[in-house]
């Protein structure tokens, strides 16, 4: 099971047994708060994490549903949240002594709440995973990059060869990302460069500085009849860095 079908599982599991918690916290006038108070931490726990993952824009307003805020000056219907009843403090009361809130409804409230936003991230675990996946494959080629600039200190052809080897890479995932196949078994750079122009991936200029840098990857790859220059080379790895910033 893979890392997406792995948060489904959880995501699904965490909603339907946060529907039963509503239902206890409704309920717990029958049964111990303590059993509500167990079963919720290790939810919440749980919840927590997939909040953090899926929805970092409502992170907050999910925990405010449960922690006590600091700076609240006295308890009220607004302000009772999950902690206040799981610690067993009540409602206030009027003159008669009567509760001036239903502690219990209140409870299921905010876990009913805390449910909608799980509900709700049920559309978002593919576009965040994307991201994330986006977001660490663009930092490590940035990393590999830095390398390749220190490396053309002291070779210039090894330094070419890792810029031409990132370029590579990159356009393997821009064809991924638009379901352009390819039957050639080893693609080159040319290969992938034109199916991508042939699929409008990008326009005629682009295409023209993939095949520039394609040809200097080549002559630092491979034996040519002279050495590749300094100057191509930084070339090449200023190129790769526009073309994986501009190109997806």
């Amino acid at each position: 099971m893979d890392k997406r079908e792995e948060l489904k599982k959880e995501l699904n599991e965490l909603i339907n047994e946060g529907f039963e918690l509503s239902k206890l916290a409704a309920e717990s006038k029958k049964t111990k708060i303590l059993n509500f108070g167990t079963a919720y931490q290790s939810w919440y726990s749980r919840a927590l994490k997939i909040a953090e993952v899926l929805a970092n824009d409502r992170l907050q307003e999910f925990i405010n549903y449960y922690k006590i805020d600091p700076k609240r000056k006295e308890v009220n219907a607004q302000n009772y949240v999950i902690q206040d009843f799981i610690m067993g403090i009540g409602a206030r009361t009027d003159y008669t002594n009567k509760p001036l809130w239903d502690i219990n409804n209140a409870v299921a409230l905010k876990v009913y709440n805390q449910l909608q936003i799980l509900q709700s991230l049920q559309t978002r675990i593919d576009s965040v995973l994307s991201s994330v996946r986006g977001s660490l494959l663009s930092e490590l080629q940035d990393k590999e990059l830095a390398t390749a600039e220190e490396l053309l200190k002291v070779n210039v052809r090894a330094a070419g060869s890792l810029a031409g080897v990132i370029l590579e890479n990159h356009l393997q995932k821009v064809m991924q990302n638009h379901n352009i196949k390819i039957m050639k078994k080893d693609p080159t750079i040319s290969d992938m460069n034109n199916l991508l122009k042939s699929n409008e991936v990008y326009d005629l200029q682009t295409w023209k500085k993939v095949e520039y840098l394609g040809s200097i990857r080549n002559l630092c790859s491979h034996k040519k009849e002279r050495e590749p220059k300094k100057d191509e080379v930084e070339d090449l790895i200023s190129g790769v860095n526009k073309i994986i910033k501009e190109v997806f």
